[in-house]
């Protein structure tokens, strides 16, 4: 290990000594004193280390013997998982407060899944894999239980847990075989061992493990059935981080696994990606339509997206890999949008997630109502909403790697989950006369609800360079000259990792 090992990773350094030091502080002078200090303490650190790892002008490099990456494709996904953790955080506070629910733990367990997901995305070897896996997912656990006189949040902490569990001793067990049948856990050197485009059964059945322990964490069907009771007993802040960061970390994880590791043989792995992109995307969208929760509903939602998302890993190309970033940094833009207003949805002083209580609240708060519906029409992917070049980008990726019938699918499935984004507004501006919820937000909040709405129709005009970063990224993993702007070098599959 080099001085230059530890400059590489600068920015997970220090969130992990700030979350000593603020775990210490709080310890100190007591929950009471200190939370809110530390909330907004820990939401400038996310800031200032996404400002830093975007904007630092440094080359690419690896670290630590090739088990840590610092790449332009790590650092697309460190900004959005930072910049998405520090927004939950930021527009959680006034909630936290009203509810009691304002520990200091909680944004120093945020702070460190952070770590976890930066080590996630940069990840070179199956055991720097693990480690992020385990710091995020640990953390996650603890925060999804936070409300501990709560018996549903106490439920959908242990589910967490005990899927979780199984998720990482699949992965763990799919790992051991690829060391057993590779001979190491260096990503670049089990791209050597399949670098004959072939893969022996031993090394299969090893990758197909990795994939169930992954899709576990990207709530990818049929690795589903924790997302749904976790999303609605856990606290609702924390429902906004799940839907959010650990989900862009995990299919960035994903990828580089795949293109890295097994980038010789995208025809293996495309196929199995490919299926759970299909069961995600149509089981989202048809058991979305029953809920009557709009956090459970929320939860279908997610799957639905990483459906999406994972259209454009099963292409296996460089333009693929685009999509699928840009389509993750609209997905968590969307997401905090919509969770900042069911953050603010109350009756009596008491948080309300039912449906049934947006009718005509249009009537009461205009401002706001049109905001959401700018939010669900960029989730059901209606123009000229971002979401609409979202879903474009990963179905024409699918049709310009020879598969149309993924495209064709996933238009399907997009028209079918439409209807539960579309009966939200209905309610909004045409429900029934009842009694209608309230919705209480302070400035951060409203700022969380209004600017992302914003976005979704203003980028359409204008990506923000957002689209131009993501085909940087995916060019640094793949390591292929096809880039989004040459849409026939998009079909090529990938022959190189970086470092080969």
């Amino acid at each position: 290990m080099t001085a230059l090992d530890f400059s590489t990773i600068l920015p997970e350094l220090l969130l992990a000594i700030y979350a000593m030091a603020a775990l210490l502080a709080g310890a100190w002078f007591g929950k009471d004193a200190i939370a809110k200090p530390i909330l907004w303490a820990s939401v400038a650190a996310l800031l200032l280390a996404g400002l830093y790892t975007g904007f630092a002008d440094r080359p690419e490099q690896a670290a630590f013997f090739g088990m840590f990456y610092d790449d332009a494709f790590a650092r697309f996904a460190k900004v959005v998982v930072l910049i998405s953790a520090a927004a939950v955080l930021a527009m959680s506070a006034d909630y936290m407060g009203r509810h009691g629910l304002m520990r200091f733990e909680y944004p120093i367990l945020i702070t460190l899944a952070a770590v976890g997901m930066m080590m996630m995305v940069s990840a070179g070897d199956l055991l720097s894999l693990y480690m992020g896996l385990e710091l995020q997912s640990l953390s996650l656990y603890v925060v999804a239980a936070m409300r501990r006189e709560s018996v549903k949040s106490s439920e959908a902490g242990l589910k967490y847990f005990v899927l979780g569990a199984l998720s990482s001793g699949l992965l763990l067990y799919g790992a051991s075989l690829v060391y057993g049948f590779s001979g190491t856990t260096d990503f670049a050197g089990i791209f050597t061992a399949v670098s004959g485009g072939r893969m022996s059964l031993g090394l299969l059945f090893g990758l197909v493990f990795l994939l169930v322990g992954l899709a576990f964490k990207v709530s990818a069907v049929p690795f589903h059935m924790w997302t749904p009771d976790v999303y609605e007993g856990a606290p609702t802040p924390v429902t906004a981080f799940f839907a959010t960061a650990p989900k862009v970390a995990a299919m960035a994880l994903i990828a580089r696994l795949m293109f890295e590791a097994f980038g010789n043989v995208p025809g293996d792995w495309g196929q199995i990606i490919a299926a759970l992109s299909v069961m995600s995307m149509f089981l989202g969208s048809i058991a979305g339509i029953g809920q009557r929760n709009i956090k459970r509903l929320m939860a279908y939602s997610s799957i639905a997206h990483m459906g999406f998302a994972l259209v454009g890993l099963a292409a296996g190309t460089a333009y693929g890999v685009q999509a699928m970033l840009l389509y993750m940094a609209i997905y968590t833009v969307m997401n905090v949008g919509t969770f900042a207003f069911i953050l603010s949805m109350e009756r009596d002083g008491q948080p309300v997630t039912d449906l049934d209580s947006l009718n005509r609240f249009a009537t009461a708060q205009p401002l706001k109502a049109f905001a959401v519906l700018f939010l669900m029409f960029s989730l059901a992917g209606v123009p000229p909403f971002l979401g609409f070049f979202a879903k474009f980008g990963v179905l024409a990726a699918a049709v310009n790697a020879d598969m149309a019938w993924l495209a064709v699918l996933g238009v399907i499935a997009s028209v079918i989950g439409a209807f539960y984004y579309l009966r939200i507004v209905y309610y909004m501006f045409f429900g029934a006369e009842t009694d209608g919820v309230e919705s209480h937000m302070g400035l951060v909040q409203s700022l969380a609800l209004l600017v992302p709405a914003a976005l979704l129709l203003l980028g359409a005009i204008t990506m923000f360079g957002v689209d131009d970063a993501a085909a940087v990224a995916a060019q640094s993993l793949v390591g292929t000259e096809a880039v989004a702007t040459d849409a026939a070098a998009s079909g090529q599959a990938p022959t190189e990792t970086p470092g080969e």
